[in-house]
């Protein structure tokens, strides 16, 4: 029998204390092992016994959660799943905590602890499973954004059918799509940032929640060459450029003469995502072809495998981040079993293949 995974919740509410300890709780694989009320009482708790993955909130008293959660990083790097608000007023704190090191976030409500332990228990267990097998030597370039919803999967089918692909054989307007999920911010982070002005234009599906991703996009073209912004309904795919979907709502490319555009919609939750990996794929597929390079990083789960292949299948170049360097595994394996990507590649190696596909491309 496996070894049950052993959890530490550290949080000031006793309440949430005992609501997620109740979540947990009821997954034979995992043990609460201890509890606190804040940083300085934890470390107390930690001498007798390690945690496999530390639930922690932000705001505490005597010490906040992302000091507390710069300290493990650095002293004993462990699994860190946060359990924050995510309002408006805390969301930066939030995204900063996953800077610090964090590898999934899930969300405290303000009120209804009750209707949060039956509406969100599954999502509180994904996150410690997914956090409890996190590869914590990718982590100072990868953390990500909440586990995704345990509910019925529905394809991209629900968005964009499947059918041939309509691109041009040729045309002088080429891209990059990218997809990514946990582990997924600092990848991209690693990846943007040696990127020069004159590449391609991108579009990319971080799963991350609503108004994260504008933060994340900001935050990015702060630190890039290229511009990086959240995408709009309408907006050009072109050089230089790189276009995140925003959380909660799914991105499409089109095309429209010899320009791509993007597509923002609302729709159904595909692969448990919005925005969904394969959604943009598939339709990177239809309407780019052999015009465009596929690239699927680190993530749990399978989204976007579907929709690397349906790209490779049209002629796309097409990579899948290796293991060594994936946070989380899941997706990049599901594509490489369908052998879906053309090359297998260190998260270090991908700048240098986009670099090297837009060159071509010039």
């Amino acid at each position: 029998m496996a070894a049950k995974i052993k959890v530490m919740i550290i949080d000031d509410s006793a309440l949430v204390r005992q609501v997620v300890s109740q979540a947990l709780g009821r997954d034979p694989g995992i043990d609460v092992v201890a509890t606190a009320s804040d940083p300085v009482f934890a470390v107390e708790k930690l001498r007798a016994q390690w945690p496999d993955v530390i639930v922690l909130d932000i705001e505490m008293p005597r010490m906040d959660g992302i000091s507390f959660l710069r300290k493990i990083m650095t002293e004993r790097p462990t699994p860190v799943v946060i359990c924050s608000s995510l309002a408006e007023r805390g969301a930066q704190a939030t995204f900063e905590a996953l800077g610090a090191g964090a590898v999934s976030i899930i969300t405290k409500p303000k009120a209804g602890l009750k209707a949060f332990l039956e509406n969100a228990a599954n999502d509180i267990v994904l996150a410690v499973r997914t956090a409890a097998r996190a590869n914590l030597r990718a982590l100072p370039r990868a953390k990500s954004h909440a586990a995704s919803l345990v509910r019925p999967k529905i394809s991209a089918d629900a968005l964009i059918p499947p059918g041939p692909p309509t691109a041009m054989a040729h045309t002088t307007d080429q891209l990059i799509a990218i997809g990514t999920s946990t582990g997924g911010t600092q990848a991209l982070e690693a990846v943007l940032t040696r990127l020069p002005a004159t590449t391609l234009g991108i579009v990319i599906v971080q799963h991350m929640p609503e108004k994260f991703t504008a933060m994340f996009s900001e935050r990015l073209n702060n630190l890039c060459e290229i511009e990086v912004r959240e995408a709009q309904n309408g907006d050009r795919v072109m050089p230089g450029r790189a276009l995140i979907a925003p959380g909660g709502r799914h991105m499409m490319l089109k095309r429209s003469g010899a320009q791509y555009l993007v597509e923002v919609v609302d729709g159904p939750l595909i692969n448990r995502h919005k925005p969904s990996v394969d959604v943009l794929f598939r339709s990177v597929a239809k309407f780019a072809g052999a015009n465009a390079l596929g690239i699927i990083m680190t993530g749990m789960g399978d989204d976007g495998a579907r929709g690397l292949k349906e790209m490779h299948d049209a002629g796309a170049t097409t990579i899948a981040q290796d293991e060594a360097s994936c946070v989380v595994f899941g997706m990049p394996r599901e594509a490489i079993k369908l052998d879906a990507a053309d090359q297998i590649l260190p998260l270090g190696k991908i700048p240098d293949a986009i670099n090297e596909f837009t060159r071509k491309a010039s």
